[in-house]
């Protein structure tokens, strides 16, 4: 049960499923301390797709307790953005286009919400994709989950800024049709750069099928939120990655199956296998910018990481 009292210190607050469990809350202290900021940290934790109230409810708190700063977003991005984007007097071009948000901030008396993951991601990627990837080898991308990640990872890939250094296909699989239907209509516009499919794919037997499909030295990603929200693995134990392939597990914490099975494979099909660190870093500075006004820069983030990593 999440306590909405008024916040007797400058409060920043982690909406999440199990906050208490992340690093988050053992390194933002330390980070403000860094900083400078004169701020604490809270977690709130909602089951997945809570009810439209309960979002509600907790976006009026932070907007109308003078103490309560922003919030940092994970699971709940799209279902919080559905229930109470008329509650927000500002969102950008990002949470428009998703229908998510990630970050909660105050500016100027006004409440906004951005979409950083298009962002975050994209800063991630960039730091284990090698240059002009999708230009040499011509490799597929395969998003497990049709939540905020995949479609914010689809708008990175395909942003016109990589000019022609983009995936000829882009799969997002998923294993409830509602998120699939909502996924294709938010991402309509990119059909006309690249081949985009959405796969229901009800059963971690079926992702096995189409993780086989696809061509050497593609980007498979786990963005399903099991491993961390929930126990297991979109994929089987008898799932076959492409050679010379690229794996993505966007958790950094937690049971991490998806890894692991990556990892069982990374030496017969020359696999390089990610975690979810680099992705957390960007994740939280990004928002730590927006909430507290902070330009946060390449030098920052590397001090920021290593103060996370110690």
């Amino acid at each position: 049960m999440n306590n909405y009292e008024p916040a007797k210190t400058p409060t920043f607050y982690f909406i999440g499923v199990t906050t208490s469990k992340s690093s988050i809350m053992k390194v933002f202290p330390k980070w403000a301390k860094a900083l400078n900021l004169d701020a604490c940290i809270k977690g709130f934790d909602f089951v997945p797709h809570s009810p439209a109230e309960d979002y509600r409810e907790v976006v009026n708190y932070i907007k109308n307790d003078p103490n309560s700063l922003g919030a940092l977003v994970t699971t709940h991005k799209i279902d919080l953005y559905n229930a109470a984007k008329d509650l927000f007097d500002y969102l950008d071009p990002y949470a428009l286009k998703l229908g998510e948000i990630s970050s909660i901030s105050k500016k100027d008396g006004k409440l906004c919400g951005h979409a950083k993951d298009p962002i975050s991601s994209g800063l991630a990627l960039e730091n284990f994709v090698p240059e002009n990837y999708w230009k040499d080898y011509g490799g597929d991308v395969l998003l497990l989950g049709a939540g905020g990640s995949s479609l914010a990872m689809s708008l990175y890939l395909t942003s016109d800024k990589h000019g022609d250094n983009i995936p000829g296909r882009i799969i997002i699989a998923n294993r409830s049709v509602p998120r699939l239907e909502s996924a294709k209509k938010l991402l309509k516009d990119l059909e006309n750069v690249t081949n985009m499919e959405y796969i229901h794919n009800p059963t971690p037997a079926d992702n096995d099928k189409t993780l086989k499909s696809l061509k050497p030295h593609s980007l498979i990603v786990n963005a399903t939120g099991l491993g961390k929200d929930a126990p297991g693995s979109p994929l089987t134990d008898a799932c076959q990655f492409p050679q010379d392939s690229l794996v993505w597990e966007i958790n950094y914490r937690g049971n991490l199956i998806f890894k692991d099975q990556a990892e069982a494979q990374m030496k017969e099909k020359n696999l390089h296998v990610e975690d979810g660190w680099i992705y957390f870093i960007h994740g939280w500075t990004q928002v730590i910018s927006e909430v507290f006004h902070l330009p946060i820069d390449k030098e920052l983030i590397e001090k920021l990481s290593e103060i996370a990593r110690s």
